[in-house]
């Protein structure tokens, strides 16, 4: 059984993967793409036959665009707005260096680098979250903007605009300037919304601005994948983001901030797989690509039965 050209395993596949990380999107305000995307990107390979990252890219940062809509109309009165000026200006100076360097980067060796950083503040945050546990903290708090966490957001922005994934360097920042967890999630949400409409611009006109000829950019690559892909999963992304918001509002401050934490961990850990994928030997990664071509046609049988 196929819908606009995708399988019904491929689908449930995909549709597992939003459900989950843009519930956590919901939670928290941040880290879908760079949960999703290096799963997007394998599976896709394996469907299209082709280089699935730039796809995988623009269907997460899609449904994330959706979410932090929802999640900025239903919170518009919680935005710190100084907090948001000061983390865009500096983001969006480095998000056109990103978008234009994206095929000239270092791709492996950044994220190599990019999960390092995610695993060790992730480690840190989470110690100080428990070690502090029993403080009451303020809805925001003084942090010095001096030229390391200007640089830091600014370093956000080229690798948010290069694959979307730039979170890490902003939450360093906005977890500090924003205790309150609807404070915080709401502003995120409000960057990710500029950041990520920039870049859908430029992914549908990339090819017009660089070659002159507008063929529907990234969406109309083997033969609409990412369209289709982001289509078929918009059900998932309902659910995840009603699920998402109502576990948003159960969590206490304290538990918010351990899993604020906790998912760049996890991410730093998913980059890291993703990264030592790419450097395994041709044969690991037909081995790899064997067993995913196993667990989809299980899914396959399963659901013919």
């Amino acid at each position: 059984m196929e819908i606009l050209g995708l399988s019904l395993a491929l689908i449930l596949l995909l549709g597992l993967i939003v459900f989950v990380t843009q519930a956590l999107e919901a939670v928290t305000g941040f880290g879908s793409t760079v949960l999703a995307v290096p799963f997007f990107a394998m599976i896709m390979s394996l469907a299209v036959g082709a280089d699935g990252l730039q796809a995988a890219v623009a269907v997460s940062a899609t449904h994330t665009w959706l979410l932090v809509i929802y999640v900025i109309i239903v919170s518009w009165k919680n935005i710190v707005w100084k907090e948001f000026r000061f983390i865009a200006l500096h983001v969006f100076i480095g998000l056109p260096i990103g978008a234009f360097l994206f095929q000239f980067l270092p791709e492996v060796y950044l994220r190599a680098l990019l999960s390092v950083f995610m695993i060790g503040v992730g480690i840190h945050g989470i110690y100080i979250t428990r070690r502090n546990r029993r403080l009451v903290t303020s809805s925001t708090a003084p942090v010095k903007k001096n030229f390391l966490m200007r640089f830091i957001l600014f370093l956000g922005g080229i690798i948010h605009g290069a694959f979307a994934s730039g979170g890490p360097f902003i939450v360093l920042y906005a977890a500090r300037a924003l205790r309150d967890k609807t404070l915080f999630r709401v502003t995120m949400c409000l960057i990710w919304f500029c950041l990520n409409s920039a870049l859908l611009i430029w992914w549908t006109f990339k090819d017009l601005v660089m070659d002159g000829v507008w063929t529907g950019g990234v969406w109309m690559q083997n033969d609409g994948f990412a369209l289709y892909a982001t289509l078929i999963t918009l059900p998932f992304l309902a659910v995840s983001i009603l699920v998402g918001n109502y576990l948003h509002h159960r969590a206490s401050e304290y538990v918010f901030r351990l899993v604020v934490f906790a998912l760049l961990l996890a991410g730093g850990f998913v980059v890291m797989y993703n990264v030592a994928n790419n450097l395994l030997a041709p044969v690991q990664n037909n081995e790899i690509e064997v067993t995913l071509s196993i667990l989809t046609n299980i899914c396959r049988v399963g659901v013919v039965m």
